[in-house]
């Protein structure tokens, strides 16, 4: 297996800061503050602390998994301090999190970039301070990278793509079909589109038109859909949607124009919605991404290069040693078997009064 030691040459506090940067710090550690609700500059060293970078609100899974297990593993492994930041698919605002993040003392970057292109310039300024980053769930486009934790991305657009095929077994030879990608920012939305094609391509069906998500953002996927619907009408038998917010902005525009019955849709990262869609037939699948052991080993990873140990991995990835988790698909009849056996969502979570019946029909209970 790769094995690789952070062995550039680390920045190490000497006691507190100078005076005479004493301004400049208060001013960074005060805007990271303001948009994370981290602490201010303190005597914390850099040995201490680990940046999270996210790189958007919108994707439910950053706020409600992937931060939290990050913050408690981390806990786990000792007195660490955690400076945290959401960048809002804003990458100029990703950028100065994280200049703050190091000018706070981050002695490691936790990094999911907005745009796998300019978060280059992330990877160089930490590089420059001798401060490792860890690419996170998606693949920064250059820089000295420590480590790369995420999932097998193309695989993730096979297993869409093949549900959906299977999905639409039984409809017109050449029925047509949309796609609805993922962001031109994000490297992993390539990796989709390239799994779902390769399938998809050879299937018979027709692809009427697609498009790629400027920033994942579901409204953006509700109004391109509109326009499609407007235009195509009856003949859009399917919706090949990358995640389950433009999953959720395509059935919003299907259900305004009412679409009956609704064509094959769907989804990925298994949101709670999108298990509720499930269950009453809105969304055909989703694609679930165990985050726990991601964003655990991504702790864990960061802990290490904190201290300058050796970290493993079982690939390399453009030079960078690299760990890919398996995404699985699930469909109304995975349900109990995958997001609720692993404890990523309880029945109690799914079965709310409004889908109680669909639940009984489901067998979920």
């Amino acid at each position: 297996m790769p094995r690789t030691r952070h062995d550039r040459p680390r920045r190490r506090p000497s006691g507190r800061r100078a005076a005479a940067g004493a301004a400049s710090v208060l001013l960074a550690a005060t805007m990271l503050a303001a948009c994370t609700g981290a602490p201010g500059p303190g005597s914390t060293p850099a040995d201490d602390t680990i940046a999270l970078l996210l790189p958007d609100a919108k994707t439910a899974r950053y706020e409600t998994f992937d931060r939290p297990l990050f913050e408690a593993r981390v806990a786990e492994l000792g007195e660490y301090r955690v400076l945290y930041a959401n960048a809002d698919q804003d990458a100029a605002k990703q950028q100065q999190q994280a200049e703050s993040a190091l000018t706070s003392g981050a002695g490691v970057l936790v990094l999911d970039p907005v745009d796998a292109n300019a978060a280059v310039s992330i990877v160089t300024s930490a590089n420059a301070r001798g401060v490792p980053v860890i690419s996170y769930d998606r693949l920064v486009a250059g820089g000295d990278l420590a480590y790369y934790i995420s999932f097998d991305n193309e695989k993730v657009g096979v297993l869409q793509a093949t549900a959906f095929v299977e999905g639409m077994r039984g409809s017109d030879e050449g029925s047509g079909i949309l796609m609805v990608n993922g962001s031109p920012t994000d490297s992993n939305a390539a990796l989709f589109k390239e799994g779902a094609h390769s399938v998809i391509d050879d299937s018979g069906l027709r692809v009427l038109a697609e498009y790629d998500t400027p920033g994942w953002n579901p409204e953006k996927a509700q109004e391109w859909v509109s326009g499609q619907i407007a235009q195509h009408g009856d003949a859009i038998a399917g919706v090949y949607a990358a995640n389950d917010a433009t999953a959720g902005g395509a059935i919003a525009a299907l259900r305004v124009a009412n679409v009956d019955p609704l064509p094959i849709v769907t989804g990925q990262d298994a949101e709670l919605s999108a298990i509720q869609r499930l269950l009453t037939g809105d969304q055909y699948m989703t694609v679930y991404k165990a985050i726990k052991p991601q964003a655990e080993l991504a702790a864990e990873v960061a802990v290490k290069l904190l201290h300058d140990e050796e970290v493993t991995a079982p690939l390399e990835i453009q030079g960078t040693p690299a760990t890919l988790l398996d995404p699985v698909a699930v469909t109304v009849d995975d349900i109990m078997d995958t997001v609720v056996a692993d404890g990523f969502w309880s029945v109690a979570d799914i079965c709310t009064p409004a889908y109680a019946d669909a639940c009984r029909a489901a067998g979920i209970g």
